[in-house]
Formats: C-alpha cells, sequence, structure tokens
C-alpha cells in the first residue's frame, strides 16, 4: 500500500477538513472520517464512519477503526474536546502521528498546525534562550497578503453546523458536545446576534466616540465554552476572570485611564456580557471609566491602546506586534520573559512592561517555521490559501528539519 492513511475527526464548522482529504487523496493518500455528530456528517464529503455511542465506549471504537483502516495519521481541530483527547492517548500509544489544527498562535493571517498537542499541550520551548539561538537560522518571515475573515460565512456554516447537529440529534444518540450549551440554545443565540448585529454595531460606535482620546486599556473577551479558559487559565469562566480583572482595575488603575472591553466576534449571544459588565463595573463604583463594544476595527483598537490584559487571547500577539505592552492571567504560547509583562496586574496598570521586539521577531519567525500556515477557516479566501500549505505541512514538507530539536527541547 502507497502514501498513508489519514483519520479524520472533528474539524472547524465548513468544509475545510472535508476540501483537505480531497487533496490528500489527491496525493496519493487515503482519507477516512468518523462523525460524531449531525455537523460532522453535514460537513463531510467521502468515506466515513459514524460513532453513535456513548463516551465510555469511543475508545474500543476507534482501536477498531485505526486498526482497520492501517491508521498512520489522525486529524483534528482542538485537542481539548473529550473525543480527541482519548484519540491522543491511543494515537500516542499506537506510535500514530496527531496533527492538531487551531486557531493562529499569531494573529492575523495565521492557522496553528501543531502535532500531538497545542496550546498548553504544545510542545514549543517555554523559555526566550532558546527562541533566540533557533531564530538565526531560519528565514525571515516571508511577506503574506491579509487573511480576512468573512463573519457572514463563519455564521452559515456554523449555523449549519449546529441545525444539522440538531436535527440529526436522534442518529447520534450518544454523543455529548465539549460545549457547556444545549444545540437548540447556541441555535437561538446565533440567530439572535445575527439580527441584533446593526443595533450592536451603532452601540459599539457611540461607546468608541465616548471614548473619544483618553487613554485606556483593552479586554478582549474570549468565548466562555473555550478549553483556553476552562483548562488553560486559573479561572472557571470568563464571568470569573471578569470580576477579577475589574476588581484590580478599580483598586489599582490610574483614574484617568479607561477599560474598554470587547466582546468575542463568535460569541453565541447566550450570556449577557454587556450587562454583566456594567453591573460589575456599578458595584465597584467605575461604571464611568468602563466601556463595552460588540465591534470596532480590532487593529485600529490594538494599536491605540494603552496595553492589553487578556487570560490568553491570541490577541496578545496582535498588540506584540505593534510593541504595546500585554498582560497573560493564564497560560498563554507567548507568555515569555522579555515579550509579555511578567509582574502582576495590579502593577500592570501604572507601569505595563513593554516587548523586547527583537525577541518576538524571534519568535515569530520560530513559530512560521514550525507550526504556523498561512491562510484561514473562516472565509473561501483564507481556506484557499491554507489548503495546498496544510497538505505539504502534513506530508512533512515544507517543515524547517531542525524544528526544536529534542536536545534543546530538553534543556526548554
Amino acid at each position: 500500500m502507497t502514501g498513508r492513511s489519514f483519520l479524520f475527526l472533528q474539524g472547524p464548522p465548513g468544509p475545510f477538513f472535508s476540501q483537505l482529504a480531497a487533496e490528500l487523496r489527491a496525493a496519493g493518500h487515503r482519507c477516512h472520517r468518523v462523525n460524531l455528530n449531525g455537523g460532522d456528517w453535514f460537513d463531510w464529503r467521502g468515506i466515513a464512519d459514524n460513532f453513535t455511542g456513548t463516551l465510555d465506549a469511543w475508545p474500543a471504537y476507534l482501536q477498531e477503526i485505526i486498526a482497520r483502516e492501517l491508521v498512520t495519521d489522525i486529524v483534528l481541530f482542538g485537542d481539548c474536546r473529550h473525543h480527541h483527547r482519548e484519540a491522543r492517548a491511543c494515537a500516542s500509544a499506537d506510535g500514530i502521528v496527531v496533527h492538531v489544527f487551531e486557531e493562529g498562535y499569531i494573529r492575523p493571517d495565521w492557522v496553528t498546525l501543531e502535532r500531538n498537542g497545542v496550546n498548553g499541550n504544545s510542545s514549543l520551548p517555554r523559555t526566550p534562550e532558546v527562541y533566540r539561538s533557533l531564530a538565526p537560522s531560519l528565514p525571515p518571515v516571508p511577506d503574506h497578503a491579509r487573511v480576512r475573515p468573512s463573519f457572514r460565512q463563519r455564521a452559515t456554516e456554523t449555523f449549519g453546523y449546529f441545525l444539522a447537529s440538531l436535527l440529526l440529534t436522534p442518529r447520534y444518540r450518544g454523543y455529548r458536545s465539549h460545549r457547556p450549551y444545549p444545540i437548540v440554545a447556541e441555535l437561538y443565540g446565533w440567530a439572535t446576534r445575527i439580527v441584533a448585529r446593526p443595533v450592536a454595531r451603532q452601540r459599539s460606535a457611540v461607546a468608541l466616540r465616548r471614548l473619544g482620546q483618553r487613554r485606556y486599556f483593552l479586554l478582549p473577551l474570549q468565548l466562555d465554552s473555550d478549553h483556553q479558559i476552562r483548562i488553560h487559565s486559573p479561572f472557571t469562566g470568563m464571568h470569573d476572570a471578569l470580576r477579577w480583572i475589574l476588581g484590580s482595575f478599580a483598586a489599582c488603575a490610574p483614574a484617568d485611564v479607561v477599560l474598554l472591553i470587547k466582546e468575542h466576534p463568535l460569541d453565541n449571544g447566550l450570556h449577557a456580557w454587556r450587562r454583566t459588565v456594567a453591573a460589575m463595573a456599578r458595584e465597584l463604583g467605575i461604571a464611568e471609566r468602563v466601556l463595552f463594544i460588540e465591534h470596532g476595527d480590532l487593529y485600529t483598537i490594538v494599536g491605540a491602546a494603552a496595553g492589553i490584559v487578556t487570560v490568553n487571547s491570541t490577541t496578545g500577539t496582535l498588540a506584540l506586534a505593534s510593541s504595546i505592552p500585554v498582560t497573560v492571567l493564564g497560560t498563554a504560547i507567548y507568555d515569555l520573559p522579555g515579550v509579555t509583562h511578567q509582574g502582576s496586574l495590579d502593577d500592570f496598570w501604572t507601569t505595563p512592561s513593554a516587548p523586547d521586539r527583537d525577541l518576538y521577531d524571534d519568535f515569530r519567525r520560530v513559530l512560521v517555521a514550525r507550526c504556523l500556515l498561512h491562510g484561514g477557516f473562516s472565509s473561501s479566501a483564507g481556506r484557499a490559501l491554507l489548503l495546498p500549505r496544510a497538505v505539504e505541512r502534513l506530508q512533512g514538507k515544507g517543515v524547517t528539519p531542525m524544528c526544536l530539536p529534542a536536545s534543546r527541547m530538553a534543556a526548554a
């Protein structure tokens, strides 16, 4: 048998995984899929099995598929979903390579593709010295086109995924999502958010006019269901993080400084973050110094900020690229001495540490060589850029051979 055998599990909503499999087949490889819910079935075109059992039965089922299909590689999106954690464990025991896609570590224009784990499970080094030593042997980050996401396309594909999941629930009766909300609630939230979008845009414009030329720090909210929050941070959710950050801001930030809070563009709308923030700010006596927006050009907003406060959002890298101070409250790949503020949050409001631009450039150069691909999931144009690069990387091409040698990884 020639070529390799790729097993696809859950991907981002939309056709990307199906398109990627088609490209791999054209390159001479075998591709198979296990659908876990109706959304997976809806997005996939090609050979597939349908797992309808419970999570307890998943490891044994997966082992059967691996043996039957002679699987050499597993491809998935996000490594902390219940079924994906089990898949990583099975693959590790059987010597199978797991390729994990994730939103890009660096914003904008990039997608992450890393072997065996991402974010807190990544094998990337955690010390600046390693990046300084590796970067000089690597080519500069190439000039690249801006990848513009399409909210309409992302929303449509996500809505279709959830609708198919809902309609086919009887078929996939054993499936339990990693997300905290029922599918019906997710659909309702997305529909409401889409309808309310014009009003939210107008509200955000008013808030930005109120901000004017005042000095501000930016807090980009993350998805409450995100494993970056629930697994790779000290918080149980964004509500806890907000209470901590607003409390510190009230106690320690200069009286003339504003905290601008921006909702995540893919928030499902089920939690009234605007009301939550307003209530907390009133309770702390800082209602006039806290502004909330749902919309706004992120690049402009980040570029004018005095600093970024984040749990571990990749928005932090957008700020670092412009030499804007960033403090990280959770676990993040880019949270390195010399790159981010290493002091307390209380100190950040008055004495934020600016990033070492040369060190950040070294960090970025290593990541592009090691685990970043130019492109995006959220638009047809982004996927067109991403697909050929992903196929190359999955075949072991286009990867810098030295990528983090074992001896240096041990030192890290």
